[in-house]
């Protein structure tokens, strides 16, 4: 995935979850622009970090930049939250993602598939009459090299978990992967005490044979794209550094 036209930045301060002031690095100019991940994102969307901005002026637009990503140290993350479903679909289709314990060779695959009174991200069938569900999750928040979900409470997200239960004890193949979106990562994993109730959903989700996968990603401040499988750690310790 490549951005269209994007222009470089220093973050100035953040109003509230859907909008930011940044600094245009090239003429100095303050802009207002729409931050594409309604996350808390403290740890990197501090004053002066470098941010990517994406330009895409339109009269239908309150704003004409959309902000994609910020460096932390020498590392870019995306924190574009659309991108992970679109990463995923891809990534599934071309082999880059592969989803563990399928007999067949997938021959069919829809987005956004409506089950029960969840909308799954993935629906997919294979060769052997197999027929499973993927819910995509980006993964934005790091520390020493530890990824972790969610930074923010999400009770859209323990829905979701819960209901792919529900879809592998009636024969589904389910899956809950974990897009990555930055590249220096060693383990991912659920941030406990971020939400307890989260945790433990994903916990039953496992008993109950639904798949964890978490895959990074190359990113720099126009593209990212899915690099490998990383190791999905439940019980991974993880310090919050917004803490």
């Amino acid at each position: 995935m490549k951005y269209a036209s994007i222009k470089m930045a220093y973050f100035i301060e953040r109003p509230n979850r859907f909008i930011a002031h940044c600094r245009l690095a090239e003429t100095d100019e303050i802009v207002i622009v729409h931050v594409k991940n309604t996350g808390r994102g403290k740890e990197v969307l501090l004053p002066n970090a470098l941010v990517a901005l994406n330009y895409q002026p339109s009269s239908k637009r309150k704003t004409a930049y959309d902000l994609v990503a910020v460096k932390k140290g020498g590392m870019w993350i995306n924190i574009d939250s659309q991108i992970p479903n679109t990463l995923a679909a891809d990534g599934i289709r071309d082999g880059c993602i592969c989803l563990p314990n399928l007999k067949g060779k997938i021959t069919f695959l829809k987005r956004e598939y409506l089950y029960g009174t969840s909308k799954f991200d993935i629906y997919f069938e294979t060769d052997h009459h197999e027929k499973g569900f993927v819910e995509v999750k980006g993964m934005t928040l790091e520390n020493q090299g530890i990824g972790a979900f969610p930074d923010a409470p999400t009770s859209r997200g323990l829905k979701h978990v819960k209901e792919l239960s529900s879809a592998q004890k009636e024969g589904y193949k389910s899956y809950v992967l974990f897009v990555v979106q930055f590249s220096d990562v060693v383990k991912a994993t659920i941030h406990r005490e971020m939400q307890p109730d989260f945790w433990e959903a994903v916990l039953h989700a496992v008993q109950d044979g639904v798949m964890i996968l978490a895959y990074n990603c190359e990113v720099d401040e126009e593209t990212i794209s899915i690099k490998e499988r990383v190791p999905f750690d439940l019980y991974q310790s993880f310090v919050d550094p917004n803490l």
